[in-house]
């Protein structure tokens, strides 16, 4: 595979966008965990009555 004289410019571009990739899927990835523990937190907390104010 020959590149030609921009070859450089082209593997920094492919490696530029793996890194961007890697980083959107790590922020997912770390971003499904906060959440989940937000879900479970909130899980355990008792619940609140609703007020009856409004509806009849």
């Amino acid at each position: 595979m020959d590149l030609g004289p921009h070859a450089a410019f082209i593997l920094g571009a492919y490696g530029f966008t793996a890194l961007v990739i890697l980083g959107l899927v790590a922020h997912a990835l770390l971003d499904r965990r906060a959440q989940e523990r937000a879900l479970a937190r909130l899980a355990q907390e008792p619940r609140k009555q609703e007020s009856s104010r409004g509806r009849r």
